[in-house]
Order: C-alpha cells, then sequence, then structure tokens
C-alpha cells in the first residue's frame, strides 16, 4: 500500500511538472505579435480529434485580418470533411503588455490571454453544434510562431473538466496586403445569417 501512494504521487508530481507557462517562450522568437501575423489572408489546415485521441473530423479554413492600433477584425471561414461550412468573426484587442482578449458570435463571454514571446495562451467557453443541437465548451489555446509565415495551433476542449477533444491547426500567411472584403462577401454568400 505505502509504494502504491509514493507511486501516485510521482505520478501526480510528474503531470504537474508538464503544465507549461506562457512567460516560459518570453525569449523565444520570432516574437508573435497578432497585428502583423493575422493581417491581409491566411490559410490553415485543421484536424479535430476526439476524447479517445481518434481523427473525428478535417477542415481547411480562409483567414483574414484588418487592425486599427490595437484593435482587430479576424474573419474565418472553415469547411469541415463532414459537409459543414462554418464562420467566426472575432474582435481582437491586442495590449501594450502582452494581454489579449477577443469576442466571437460562437464565443460565450470573451477570451483572455496572454502573448509571451512566439507565444499565445488564451482560455474562452466555445459553443460547438453537437448532436443537433450545441454543447459549450472550456478551450485551452496555446499558439506558437514557428517563422514569419507559418504558425502552430494546439486546442484542448474540456467539459466539466474532462478533455472531450483536441484541435490541430496550422496557419499560413498568405497576403499581408489582402482587403477583407472579398472574404466577407464569401462569408455573406455562403453562411447568409453570419455576424
Amino acid at each position: 500500500m505505502h509504494k502504491l501512494s509514493l507511486a501516485a504521487v510521482a505520478g501526480a508530481l510528474i503531470l504537474v511538472g508538464c503544465s507549461q507557462s506562457v512567460s516560459e517562450y518570453s525569449n523565444e522568437v520570432p516574437v508573435l505579435k497578432l497585428d502583423q501575423f493575422f493581417q491581409g489572408e491566411s490559410l490553415a489546415w485543421g484536424v479535430l480529434h476526439n476524447w479517445q485521441g481518434k481523427q473525428s473530423v478535417r477542415f481547411t479554413a480562409e483567414l483574414c485580418g484588418s487592425w486599427q492600433g490595437n484593435s482587430g477584425n479576424l474573419y474565418e471561414l472553415f469547411y469541415f470533411s463532414d459537409g459543414r461550412t462554418e464562420q467566426r468573426h472575432w474582435q481582437l484587442q491586442q495590449n501594450s503588455d502582452g494581454s489579449v482578449s477577443g469576442t466571437a458570435g460562437d464565443v460565450i463571454g470573451s477570451a483572455a490571454g496572454q502573448l509571451a514571446g512566439n507565444a499565445l495562451y488564451w482560455e474562452y467557453t466555445l459553443r460547438v453544434p453537437y448532436d443537433g443541437d450545441t454543447l459549450d465548451v472550456k478551450v485551452k489555446d496555446w499558439l506558437y510562431l514557428v517563422d514569419e509565415q507559418n504558425l502552430i495551433n494546439r486546442s484542448m476542449l474540456h467539459k466539466f473538466g474532462v478533455t472531450v477533444g483536441e484541435l490541430t491547426l496550422a496557419i499560413q500567411q498568405q497576403n499581408k496586403n489582402a482587403d477583407c472584403a472579398a472574404l466577407q462577401q464569401k462569408i455573406q454568400q455562403l453562411i447568409p445569417d453570419a455576424v
């Protein structure tokens, strides 16, 4: 019994030791600045895994961002392998201390997080379609800038403290000078009730 207790404590310590803080990436370069990476057009490719780690759906996405000072709009249009098309319009705020906040139509309340070095960590509650209804899941979102044009996004989805899914997404910047009007028009055509 004593050996089992020590093993359980050691296992718990290992799990605690594996957690990360965004401040650990403060010296990593290139530095992630949302108003630079999410400026103009980008393309994305992603895979969602279910709670068992099995691939459940794949998707591609078109993104376009525009900024006025520290405030930005990021438009996203998703094409899923199961035939769904979805959109998200983020309204973002990037502050001089590295804190980030954002709102979107399918985000409950607001997202909040922190930039440090090449990374952003933020959390929010996302309302997702589920079995003919919707489900609110807590998202713990990590973004890592690989180089000036490429970013990797890893998201863990939780419900009642239990991991229900994991998302891996690669985003590649295409054209920093692009106007977002074309993507906004495409979203309105494909999803007329988009906000």
